[in-house]
C-alpha cells in the first residue's frame, strides 16, 4: 500500500510540476513581451510566440512523464496502457506540431541543411 501511494503522490507532483511550467512559461512570455521595448513589435511578438510554444512543449513532456508514471505503477492493464498509448500519441502530435510551428522544420530533420 505504501508503494501505491507514493507512486501516486509522485504523479500528482509531477503532474503539477508540468502545469506550473505551462502557467510560468506563459507568465514569463508574457512579462518578457510587455517588457521587451528595445525590439521592433514584429520580433517582440514572434519572441513571444517562441517562447510560449517551448513552455507549452516542456509541460506536456513532463505531463506525458505523469501518465506513463501512473499508468504503468499503479494499474497496468491492458485498458489503461491502451489509454496511455493514446494519450501519448495525442501529446506527442501536439509535440511535433509545435516544433514545426518553432523551428520550420520536423524534428527528425533537425541537424540537416535547409533547402532553399
Amino acid at each position: 500500500m505504501l508503494t501505491k501511494d507514493f507512486v501516486e503522490i509522485a504523479g500528482n507532483a509531477i503532474e503539477i510540476a508540468g502545469v506550473l511550467l505551462i502557467v510560468g512559461g506563459l507568465v514569463f512570455s508574457t512579462a518578457r513581451w510587455l517588457f521587451g521595448r528595445a525590439l521592433a513589435p514584429i520580433a517582440r511578438y514572434h519572441r513571444y510566440r517562441e517562447d510560449l510554444g517551448r513552455a507549452i512543449l516542456l509541460g506536456l513532456e513532463v505531463l506525458v512523464a505523469a501518465d506513463i508514471v501512473r499508468s504503468v505503477a499503479l494499474d497496468p492493464t491492458i485498458a489503461s496502457l491502451s489509454v496511455l498509448g493514446m494519450i501519448v500519441a495525442v501529446r506527442t502530435f501536439l509535440s511535433w506540431s509545435l516544433s514545426v510551428e518553432l523551428e520550420g522544420q520536423w524534428p527528425w530533420q533537425r541537424g540537416r541543411p535547409q533547402s532553399g
